[in-house]
C-alpha cells in the first residue's frame, strides 16, 4: 500500500478516537514520528498533501488572531449604526433592555467615549468615529476568546461566532459555552448560545435571532 494511503489511514484513525480534526502543530509531530519510525527523511511534497487530507473536515487549526468576515458582518448586522441624525451624525440609544444604561452607540458601542468620559445620553459620533471604534473592539473581544480558549483547536467560523457571542455578552471567560469548546464538545457549546437570549430580565427576540445565527455560524463546516 503506499504510503501516503497508509498515513491517511493512520490519521483518520486517530480523528476517530480525539472526534476532532488535527492542528497543524499535531499533523507535523506526527509525521515526524511516521519518518522517524521508517528512516526517512520527510518529503515536503508528500506531506503537505497527506496534511491537506487529514486536516480538513472542518480544519482545526491553532485558534484564529483576528475575526474574519462572516463574524464581522453578524455582528454589524446585529448591532446596526442606529440614531443617524439629519446632520449625519449618530447618537447614542438606551439599552433596550433596561431602557438606560448602559448607552450604546454606533456598532453597538459602550463604555468609554474615548475623551474620557463615557457613552451616555447625549453622545454623538460621526460615521468614521463608529467604524474606527468597532475596528479596535473587535480586535479587543477577539483577544479575550482566544484568552479563553488557549490552544483549543478551532475553526475561524467558530471563532468568529464566539467573538460575536462575547462582543455582545462579555461572557466568554466565564460562559459554560467556553468549556465545553475547550473539551472539543462542539454540539454542546453550540447548544449553549441559545440559552443567553435575555436582558433585563426578559427573553429578547433580538437576542434569540442573533443566538441563533452565532450557533450556525459555530456549527459551519465551510
Amino acid at each position: 500500500m503506499p504510503a501516503t494511503n497508509s498515513r491517511k489511514i493512520l490519521f483518520d484513525t486517530i480523528r476517530a478516537i480525539l472526534r476532532r480534526g488535527f492542528r497543524q502543530s499535531e499533523v507535523k509531530a506526527i509525521d515526524g514520528a511516521l519518518d522517524a519510525l521508517h528512516g526517512s527523511e520527510p518529503d515536503t511534497e508528500r506531506d503537505s498533501s497527506v496534511q491537506d487530507r487529514v486536516t480538513c473536515g472542518p480544519c482545526l487549526d491553532e485558534s484564529p488572531p483576528a475575526i474574519g468576515p462572516r463574524g464581522t458582518a453578524l455582528i454589524k448586522r446585529f448591532e446596526g449604526c442606529a440614531r443617524l441624525r439629519p446632520d449625519g451624525l449618530i447618537e447614542a440609544y438606551p439599552d433596550p433592555g433596561t431602557g438606560g444604561d448602559p448607552w450604546t452607540i454606533g456598532w453597538g458601542a459602550t463604555g468609554p467615549d474615548g475623551t474620557g468620559g463615557r457613552i451616555a445620553a447625549g453622545t454623538v459620533w460621526s460615521q468614521d468615529q463608529c467604524d474606527t471604534r468597532l475596528e479596535n473592539d473587535l480586535k479587543r473581544y477577539a483577544q479575550g476568546v482566544a484568552r479563553a480558549i488557549g490552544d483549543a483547536p478551532t475553526t475561524q467560523n467558530q471563532f468568529d461566532a464566539m467573538v460575536s457571542f462575547h462582543y455582545n455578552t462579555g461572557a466568554i471567560a466565564r460562559a459554560t459555552l467556553t468549556r465545553r469548546h475547550v473539551a472539543s464538545d462542539y454540539e454542546g457549546a453550540a447548544a449553549e448560545f441559545a440559552r443567553w437570549n435575555m436582558a433585563g430580565g426578559r427573553v429578547l427576540k433580538g437576542l434569540v435571532r442573533r443566538r441563533s445565527e452565532e450557533a450556525a455560524l459555530y456549527r459551519r463546516a465551510d
